[in-house]
């Protein structure tokens, strides 16, 4: 049984009435994914052929949602409604419901409408839905093909996505058809839906009838499905380029002495020396190679300690203290005197107008608690990280506002586990409102584990996990640069006009979205900006920082100017003694994982292109 929850809202009262669902047959028209600004306006995303009719014709709607354990449905008074331009949303009013509390309750709700109320279509027009689950058969011969799976509108005319059957003749080749639904191919063809190829379709017996012109069936096949010799050769091709960059990586850690890395090549079975190819292949050299100088020469390390306290010596253009809730604090110095609302719309304007891109970086360890590089990253710790970030990208007032997301491109950086559930997670809810082809997903920086000898000095040894797996850990916060260095992300967004890029942890605790932070790095005329909080002085993983496009051209471009620092860490690990590989298990710190912090930036810019916007509590 579903509950029916009449909302009748008056100034001072609030009357809740169940009755049953029985009788009554509703569609779904849209869901609700977002509140909207803070009138308590939400917005939706239609799955209705009818959009205008039902999101801007005053009446009654209802609302779908699971309250305790049961299904809902509350009913609700349509005031309002408008498209949201470049969104493929609506804006909806609510009757009763004027602030982001009383919206925030509806996010996740299905919006229904009568199924009575479908407006009444001409002949040879069909509604998208009662279309899916439809048998297909051949006219001729009755032969089944499948069955409707989706249906797209490519502009000129709808296309059926049919998943076949396997023992459809034209397809396979066989002589019998089956009805069995068991017996499906999972192989997808894509057919017209226009008279001529599909003539008749019966909905009391849900079956359409086709008369495909020859090939269409096999061309679609074809498409989807490459011949043997054409796979053969682009794995070939594939493996030869695999080749090339291996025998580039080898030829580099001979050069950096470091060939004991090749032993496992010579053990194990074929999975095993793949395995081990793939770690080479994926060592990044050039970055080792500074990290390891860096030991060998160490430089003044910049953290939140060091900046706040050249905040206090003046040594930057300026520094601007504000209260938690955005207020200009009672010290705020600047060489400009500006105002936080002119600093908001500011940074508004730059959003809009492209001018901004983010790069999230996504941390495996819960809210507020510090992130061990080192730690192993479980499906469960995955799962909780990743249900931070979606609480933050569902929070319209703290990240991005949603008006705003198409324009701004955005880049996550987050652990290896945790990249097939993110990208899941952006396609189950339409990218967030942001443009699919200005987002990347890119995997966490990652450099080898290398020994420490105290008789040995300056000689650092990759350390083996196994006889085929390098030991590593996540290089930190500074790591980001050379990702967007090495997949040319910052060459694609000088292309897309970004002229300042925020870099920042994926956090509900950070007030990311805060366009004030832009608008004061702009009026400053600074090229590296750090917002700091009391949240973020005790972890240099916990940062929000705004540069150019200046600086990050050179950062990017002159990987040297980051500086790395060497934290010694107790690794148990493998060696080749003799014939034989052994264990080793230490009783002390044995080895130095490579860090390196966001601050490193400041090596190149002078202080006096940096500003600092402190967030009291």
């Amino acid at each position: 049984m579903i509950m029916i929850v009449c909302f009748m809202a008056t100034p001072a009262t609030q009357e809740i009435v169940e009755t049953s669902a029985s009788g009554l047959d509703f569609v779904d028209v849209g869901y609700v994914y977002s509140v909207h600004g803070l009138q308590g306006e939400i917005s939706v995303k239609p799955s209705t052929d009818f959009p205008e009719l039902r999101f801007t014709t005053p009446g009654t709607r209802w609302l779908r949602q699971q309250v305790l354990g049961r299904e809902t449905i509350r009913e609700v008074k349509l005031i309002d409604g408008r498209e949201h331009p470049g969104q493929k949303s609506w804006i909806l009013t609510f009757e009763g419901i004027d602030t982001v509390e009383q919206a925030r309750p509806l996010v996740g709700s299905t919006l229904l409408a009568r199924e009575g109320d479908r407006p009444e279509l001409e002949d040879g027009e069909f509604y998208t839905r009662d279309l899916v689950g439809m048998r297909v058969v051949m006219k001729e011969t009755g032969e089944l093909v499948g069955t409707v799976v989706n249906v797209f509108n490519s502009g000129a005319n709808d296309l059926l996505h049919v998943m076949c059957y396997s023992s459809v003749n034209v397809i396979e080749g066989s002589e019998e058809a089956s009805s069995s639904a068991s017996d499906a191919s999972g192989r997808l063809v894509w057919i017209p839906f226009v008279e001529e190829i599909v003539p008749i379709v019966d909905m009391n017996g849900r079956e359409m009838q086709i008369t495909p012109p020859k090939g269409l069936l096999e061309l679609n096949l074809r498409t989807d499905e490459r011949s043997k010799k054409e796979r053969r050769q682009l794995e070939w091709k594939e493996r030869k380029k695999f080749q090339k960059r291996l025998i580039a990586a080898k030829k580099k850690l001979r050069e950096m002495e470091q060939q004991h890395v090749f032993h496992g090549f010579r053990f194990g079975e074929k999975y095993q020396t793949s395995l081990l190819a793939n770690h080479i292949v994926g060592i990044n050299s050039k970055l080792l190679q500074q990290a390891l100088q860096n030991i060998e020469i160490p430089s003044k390390r910049w953290n939140a300690t060091e900046l706040m306290n050249a905040t206090k010596a003046e040594l930057m253009i300026s520094s601007l203290k504000i209260s938690g809730e955005g207020s200009l604090g009672p010290c705020a110095r600047a060489k400009k005197v500006v105002t936080n609302s002119s600093l908001q719309k500011k940074g508004n304007h730059l959003v809009s107008e492209g001018k901004k891109a983010m790069v999230l970086v996504v941390h495996n360890s819960e809210e507020g608690n510090e992130c061990d590089p080192h730690s192993v990253v479980s499906e469960s710790t995955a799962n909780k990280s990743l249900a931070l970030l979606q609480t933050l990208l569902s929070d319209d007032q703290r990240f991005v506002k949603i008006e705003n997301r198409a324009s701004m491109p955005l880049v996550l950086v987050l652990p290896a586990l945790e990249m097939q559930m993110l990208e899941k997670l952006f396609l189950d809810n339409d990218h967030f409102a942001f443009d699919s082809k200005k987002v990347w997903f890119l995997e966490e920086e990652k450099l080898p584990i290398v020994s420490r000898s105290p008789t040995e000095q300056n000689k650092f040894k990759i350390l083996m996990k196994s006889p085929w797996e390098t030991l590593q850990a996540p290089v930190g916060s500074g790591g980001v640069f050379s990702l967007l260095s090495s997949h040319n992300i910052i060459k694609n967004l000088d292309e897309l006009g970004v002229e300042y890029i925020q870099i920042c942890t994926a956090n509900p605790r950070n007030a990311i979205g805060n366009s004030m932070f832009l608008g004061f790095v702009k009026s400053c005329g600074a090229d590296i900006g750090f917002q700091i909080s009391e949240y973020a002085k005790h972890s240099e993983e916990r940062f929000n920082t705004m540069l150019s496009m200046n600086v990050m051209k050179k950062l990017t471009n002159h990987i040297n100017k980051l500086e790395f620092y060497a934290t010694p860490k107790l690794n148990s690990h493998v060696e080749k003694v003799d014939k034989e590989f052994i264990d080793v298990i230490p009783a002390a710190p044995n080895s130095y994982e490579l860090r390196s912090s966001i601050y490193s930036c400041l090596n190149a810019c002078s202080l006096d292109k940096v500003c600092v916007m402190e967030i009291t509590e």
